[in-house]
């Protein structure tokens, strides 16, 4: 699995299903959550794209921490951009943990001996929510913010 299908696209990460770049556009907002996200976005730059550059399947995963401080940051009206991103990457995230499973080396079509079918619906559940239309376009959105509103993509 590669985490990312060419491009510097944020969006792209977890596997092969996670190509995920819809269009939508979003009005821009102002004020001074604005302009804190923008310099949070701004400063964090290179770190998520050092993050999503290293590559392997667990790239999202391991850039969580960074994308929950953008969304701490982020304005009101990007809450549920963020919520549906975010939710969806921690229930991948608990549904690896839970099953005592390493994402970054994690194979579906070789899954760890011992792994019950159980953990493996909950992981391949957890999966196609995140590689799911709804979080394709919540992903989406907040690169288009970024650029639309704070002149900058999420990942130079």
């Amino acid at each position: 699995m590669r985490p990312r299908a060419g491009g510097r696209r944020w969006a792209v990460g977890l596997a092969g299903p996670l190509a995920l770049a819809l269009p939508l556009v979003l009005g821009g907002c102002g004020g001074d959550a604005t302009e804190s996200y923008c310099t949070e976005v701004s400063a964090r730059q290179d770190e998520l794209a050092g993050l999503l550059d290293d590559g392997g399947p667990d790239a999202l995963l391991r850039a969580l921490p960074v994308l929950e401080d953008l969304a701490a940051e982020a304005p009101g009206d990007l809450a549920d951009e963020w919520q549906q991103v975010l939710g969806r990457l921690q229930a991948l995230d608990a549904a690896l943990d839970q099953a005592g499973v390493d994402p970054a080396s994690y194979d579906r079509e070789r899954p760890p001996a011992g792994l019950a079918a159980a953990q493996r619906s909950a992981i391949d559940g957890a999966a196609r929510e995140l590689a799911s239309e709804r979080t394709a376009v919540a992903m989406a959105g907040l690169e288009q913010q970024a650029r639309d509103v704070c002149k900058t993509p999420l990942v130079p």
